[in-house]
């Protein structure tokens, strides 16, 4: 396949030969273009951004010397409503991450149906070497920074990688502060007290569950008994871990930054999470043997969990996976050649775009619930993120055996045409 940048005209930001993970998102789309009919003809809307806003964030460090760190914030469509995603706070993000990440969410919004475009925010910065005090310094500048952008109608972060509760408790008090007035519903995935919702933190790990059961059941492929591999064991890997143990599945191989886990018998998914909780990985866990990091993609095991960072399945590991089902609990886990190679060995991928989406639906629960003020109870939310999910990847599903294409692009057919549609009948203004 030819490289993204030779088909492409690309903005003079990027750089063509290191496109990054928003070459990969191109490649996506130009996937799914021939199965657009008559909305093709507005195609170049998803291979651009609407806006990218780079802002220098100064900070002083507890030492008294000033520290720069470079931020983002990127609205890549906003048709269907206000920008929904969340921001990382990693030392090698990057702008054509945040572009990339952007759009996977206006794909993501899309294919599950909630009124929202698709934005994300960064900071190029490692969290870990900053004390407390230093980050909430770090993410009160960033959001007073993109606060031109953001707003409970306009733009609306999340938590993602290295940011929690109580980093989204201090964007929303500094944009409230700056507005002069309370505005809870600027920011999802903020603590329950604050206005956040009940099931927000395990929604995204909920998701990939309640896909993996729709797949499974499509497919003749039992919960009950089936082995199942994880990378990455946080809010997602290990809320996913523990439905799966719930419902009869074995967890037998867990991998993160600090190494590889594994036990045939099975991995106890309840201690595992709280010695990561403890400890900050799955290394030293007493429930299992250390194994070697390349192995882990080859595990013997029935479903494959990556629930890390983007980029992991590449043409160098993905003929090595043995699983019958990959389902993506991180955003671009998988490479397009990647993506090509499991399907030819009869792989079938969940893409991230329907099967991570549950953490970005009770976002929208949590944002509904703070216009109203008035709140759901935890069963309620579950039952209701449960019904989306499934009735999204229904959707898809019938789109892939239509079309005879992979779960991939026929959520991209399904989100695009929604966007597309939407930006059709809104017209150009001016």
């Amino acid at each position: 396949m030819s490289s993204p940048s030779s088909t492409h005209p690309l903005p003079s930001y990027l750089d063509p030969q290191h496109l990054g993970p928003w070459g990969i998102y191109l490649q996506q789309v130009d996937r799914v273009t021939p199965y657009l009919g008559n909305l093709s003809r507005w195609v170049e809307t998803l291979k651009r951004p609407k806006r990218a806003l780079i802002v220098d964030v100064p900070i002083e460090l507890d030492d008294g010397t000033i520290a720069h760190f470079e931020g983002y914030r990127v609205q890549h469509n906003v048709s269907r409503g206000p920008g929904k995603g969340g921001v990382r706070f990693h030392q090698d993000v990057t702008l054509s991450e945040v572009m990339a990440l952007s759009a996977w969410m206006s794909i993501k919004n899309a294919a599950v149906n909630v009124p929202y475009g698709g934005a994300k925010g960064g900071v190029r910065v490692d969290p870990k070497k900053l004390s407390k005090a230093e980050l909430e310094r770090l993410t009160r500048r960033y959001t007073s920074e993109i606060g031109l952008l953001i707003g409970p109608t306009k733009d609306i972060p999340a938590p993602d990688v290295n940011t929690n509760a109580q980093v989204m408790a201090w964007m929303m008090d500094t944009y409230s502060m700056n507005v002069g007035a309370t505005a809870t519903g600027v920011v999802t995935g903020k603590p329950v007290d604050l206005g956040g919702s009940l099931g927000r933190v395990e929604a995204t790990g909920r998701g990939v569950f309640t896909v993996g059961c729709e797949a499974a059941h499509r497919t003749g492929l039992k919960i009950d008994g089936a082995r199942v591999a994880i990378q990455g064991f946080g809010n997602v890997g290990g809320t996913a871990g523990k439905l799966f143990t719930q419902a009869g599945a074995k967890v037998v191989a867990v991998q993160d930054h600090t190494g590889s886990i594994h036990r045939a018998g099975g991995i106890d998914a309840h201690a595992l999470s709280e010695h990561v909780q403890q400890t900050g990985g799955v290394a030293g866990f007493a429930g299992a043997d250390v194994m070697d990091n390349d192995e882990f993609w080859g595990v013997d095991c029935d479903i494959l969990i990556p629930a890390a960072l983007e980029g992991q399945l590449t043409e160098a590991n993905a003929g090595k996976v043995k699983a019958k089902m990959v389902i993506e609990g991180a955003n671009g886990p998988t490479t397009p050649e990647a993506d090509d190679i499991l399907n030819d060995n009869g792989v079938l991928v969940l893409p991230d775009v329907i099967s991570n989406a549950g953490g970005v639906t009770v976002s929208y629960f949590e944002w509904v619930q703070d216009f109203t003020s008035f709140f759901w109870t935890e069963d309620e939310i579950n039952a209701r993120l449960v019904r989306i999910m499934q009735d999204a990847f229904s959707a898809v599903w019938q789109v892939a055996q239509e079309n005879k294409v992979t779960l991939r692009t026929a959520t991209f057919i399904v989100a695009c045409k929604r966007i597309l549609h939407a930006r059709e009948m809104r017209g150009l203004y001016p």
